[in-house]
């Protein structure tokens, strides 16, 4: 038996996470991570298919009732929920049920944090300020000491692959200015602590995207590889990492490719979840990387479309549980 248990937070109640919350914990009540919702208890009971809640008051408790119902610390809206029809009338209960995660993972009252789906725009009608979870979780985080390079630094793993961004949420007409020598350099830092330390590498390798066809090719299709990813490749080196690039992007995921790096750190978001999505659609994680907590959460959105028609599938939110509790047992949050 474990001695602690990971929260979820629930995320939006009007999109799949319900769903896909009650069906991973189905998938994973004999043999999988334990976990605690912090959400709206009732809103599970309405959308979980018949599931069996049961409201509890601590991450103890939760570990004790995991095999025999889904333990929620119950944080209730205050206004009714209808499946996929998004409200900021949600939104400061959403955003309690984030910070009440991350306040027990910090406390070391949880192993980690697995976060469901939410979308930003009811959100930030009732005044978020953050283009999304990472960033709020960075904020959130941030006066906690933490040695070494920091985050946030959002990596997407899945099929094999893992890719971690340089940028995150930008429209692509930003992301050239957004780019920086030391903002690579970081990335590929944090990065490669993380693969060591989280997923076991003992000797990690990188490889670094270009930005523009071709890598630039020289200069002559762009200069930001000349000016800015070739000196940051340079400076990892020089601290010490194994890396290389800038390479073009279009050919660093194949099969062969993938055999020369343990992760690629990309420009943009598109570059780095495509490739992802396109090995392993159903499957992919995303983990947030330099924070001083575990952080993971299903490589996918709302799905308002599909909301409360029960055929949501849970694949990625159960992969972003299981890799929670590895990364957390690496760690030692799970002493156990």
């Amino acid at each position: 038996m474990k001695t602690t248990p990971l929260a979820l937070s629930a995320g939006d109640p009007a999109g799949v996470g319900p769903e896909i919350i009650a069906k991973a914990w189905a998938a994973l009540r004999e043999d999988g991570p334990p976990f605690m919702v912090v959400g709206d208890a009732h809103a599970l009971k309405s959308a979980g298919g018949g599931v069996k809640v049961r409201t509890v008051t601590s991450p103890k408790e939760a570990l004790a009732v995991f095999a025999q119902a889904l333990p929620v610390l119950d944080i209730p809206l205050q206004a009714a929920v209808v499946s996929g029809k998004p409200s900021s009338a949600y939104a400061p209960q959403v955003i309690r049920w984030i910070e009440t995660g991350v306040g027990l993972a910090l406390s070391g009252a949880v192993a980690g944090l697995v976060t469901a789906p939410i979308t930003k725009a009811p959100l930030y009608e009732a005044g978020f300020n953050f283009p999304g979870h990472t960033e709020f979780l960075a904020e959130l985080t941030a006066a906690e000491r933490f040695d070494g390079p920091r985050g946030p630094v959002m990596m997407i793993a899945a099929g094999g692959l893992r890719v971690s961004l340089v940028t995150i949420h930008l429209p692509l007409s930003q992301v050239p200015a957004a780019l920086s020598v030391d903002a690579i350099v970081n990335c590929g830092l944090v990065t490669a602590r993380a693969l060591t330390a989280d997923f076991g590498v003992a000797a990690p390798r990188l490889a670094v995207a270009g930005l523009n066809p071709h890598a630039g090719e020289g200069g002559a299709i762009g200069r930001e590889e000349v000016e800015i990813i070739a000196p940051a490749v340079q400076a990892l080196r020089a601290l010490g990492i194994d890396v290389f690039g800038p390479a073009p992007a279009d050919t660093l995921f194949h099969p062969e490719a993938r055999q020369a790096y343990d992760a690629v750190l990309c420009m943009y978001h598109d570059q780095a979840l495509i490739p992802v999505k396109m090995l392993d659609f159903w499957g992919g994680v995303n983990v947030t990387l330099g924070l001083p907590i575990v952080r993971t959460s299903p490589d996918h959105g709302t799905g308002f479309d599909i909301a409360g028609r029960g055929i949501a599938r849970a694949d990625s939110l159960i992969a972003a549980l299981r890799l929670a509790w590895e990364i957390a047992a690496r760690r030692g949050a799970d002493p156990a």
